[in-house]
């Protein structure tokens, strides 16, 4: 079933002010025969009854829609407008006359316009918004519309603003120049990096453009340079598994895994790891790509595969730099995976992450890189699978699970009778979450699984053997605790 297209109702916005729409995730509209409240997140009855009275509907006159991705586009179109702050404001200066770049702008003209003030004072606005919300990354898209500028707020893009697209060419340039980057070229992709402070805290901006049909899109991924490490209990990791992990980090030597997709907590949780090796009197050399954090007492090596140094270049030279500890932030060949797996034979504990769906999984996946089941089995000490999760906002209630949670959660087993379920706030962005955790599920390489993948036994026989509990049961222990919910399980696909 469609839903019939809504336009916004401007008189009514006037009376309602925008800066309270905002607040509240709420917009007057109209679908052409009814008026409507719409909104982004969980509706409030009573922040609705309130609007229509301001308003003066009658309550046969209007109803409630939810349209998170209509209301949080338009809301992203009208925010600019609260940049605004009268005719002396930087953003009033905002003219397509002064600052639009055509095809035929010359690299002078481009620079000119996009170091004027008003382009250099809506760039550091961004930036600063986005560590105020704590993003990880904004996107600026053009479209159809205008350029959107999204950001990446706990594992999820969210619209922030639409600008008028006249704007984009100027708002890419003076990115670029930030990043050192070359301002003519747009037919090719671009990577650079910009350092900036938010205050007196230190933030690598690492920025990268892509030419689309409608003109550059840009995303710049905001890394803090000195955020305080957590340890294991800080990140979510269960009692059972945190215990199990620690025994496995003070073996000697061996090889442990942390695996998930990108963005799932793997360097998080790595560093933890090395922040209680550090106060020993050992030797730890970490090989990344890039350096996020920087980690005192560790020696840490940035990789630069157009100087040379690669990750099988620069894990050679460490094994002739009597390391104790070795962290690899990735294995992504197969050199750097025997390398990685003999090291571990050798008087080295080693640290690595893999890309895979499960802690299973990694061993099919360094087999796939060439090793021997023999001595991936003799190597490996456990295997750490992770996820994010979503932290539910302190507004949800707390309800029987739905009937639709019940029918695709059913391999969980039976579902706790009362679960979170998230609504929206203004504090959370109306998105009913605030703030993530990990969920996780550990594979330990005992005598059982190691004979089992020597004899090349299936996934499933190894798990059985094990003592792994799965993601999805960690998660759903997070569930009881009224720390996540079951929307979040299904979101990120656990099983």
């Amino acid at each position: 079933m469609t839903t019939t297209p809504m336009h916004l109702l401007d008189d009514e916005l006037e009376r309602l002010t925008l800066s309270w729409c905002l607040k509240a995730g709420m917009l007057p509209m109209s679908d052409g025969s009814t008026k409507l409240l719409a909104f982004s997140g969980e509706a409030a009855l009573e922040t609705a009854e309130w609007a229509a009275w301001k308003l003066q509907w009658k309550p046969s006159q209007w109803s409630l829609r939810g349209d998170v991705a209509a209301v949080e586009r338009e809301l992203a179109r009208l925010r600019p407008r609260t940049l605004s702050g009268g005719e002396d404001s930087w953003m009033s200066a905002l003219s397509e006359e002064d600052l639009a770049v055509g095809d035929g702008s010359n690299v002078d003209e481009i620079r000119r316009k996009s170091q004027a003030e008003p382009v250099v004072k809506l760039v550091n606005h961004l930036l600063e918004e986005a560590v105020h919300m704590e993003a990880t990354d904004i996107h600026l898209e053009p479209d159809e519309d205008g350029l959107s500028v999204r950001l990446r707020i706990d594992g999820l893009l969210r619209d922030h603003l639409v600008l008028p697209l006249w704007l984009q060419a100027s708002v890419t340039s003076r990115i670029k120049i930030l990043a050192d980057l070359d301002i003519s070229e747009k037919r090719l992709p671009q990577d650079g990096r910009v350092p900036y402070h938010h205050g007196d805290e230190p933030i690598d901006i690492r920025v990268s453009t892509l030419p689309t049909h409608l003109g550059e899109k840009v995303v710049m991924r905001l890394l803090r340079r000195t955020p305080a490490v957590q340890d294991l209990e800080q990140i979510g990791m269960p009692p059972l598994v945190q215990k199990h992990f620690e025994a496995l980090s003070d073996r000697p030597q061996g090889l442990l895994f942390v695996t998930g997709p990108t963005g799932s907590g793997k360097t998080s949780t790595l560093y933890a790891a090395l922040q209680r090796l550090l106060p020993r009197p050992i030797n730890i050399t970490t090989l990344e790509d890039p350096v996020e954090y920087r980690l005192r007492g560790a020696n840490q090596v940035q990789i630069n595969e157009k100087a040379g140094l690669s990750f099988p270049e620069a894990l050679r030279s460490i094994l002739r730099q009597d390391p104790d500890v070795i962290l690899i932030g990735e294995i992504r060949d197969s050199e750097t995976a025997h390398i990685a797996i003999q090291a571990a034979q050798t008087g080295h504990l080693v640290f690595s992450t893999l890309h895979t769906n499960d802690a299973v999984s990694a061993v099919d996946r360094l087999i796939e890189l060439g090793g021997s089941r023999s001595l991936i089995a003799s190597a490996l000490l456990g295997i750490l699978a992770q996820r994010l999760v979503r932290k539910v906002c302190s507004c949800h209630t707390v309800e029987p699970p739905t009937a639709l949670q019940r029918e695709r959660l059913q391999f969980l087993g039976e579902l706790p009778a009362r679960v979170p379920q998230a609504r929206g706030c203004a504090e959370c962005g109306h998105t009913g979450y605030k703030g993530r955790v990990g969920v996780f599920e550990l594979l330990d390489i005992d005598d059982t699984v190691r004979e089992a993948i020597v004899a090349g036994a299936p996934e499933a026989e190894v798990l059985r053997l094990s003592s792994c509990r799965s993601l999805a049961m960690d998660a759903l222990d997070k569930v009881e605790a009224g720390i996540t919910t079951l929307d979040e399980i299904l979101r990120v696909a656990l099983r």
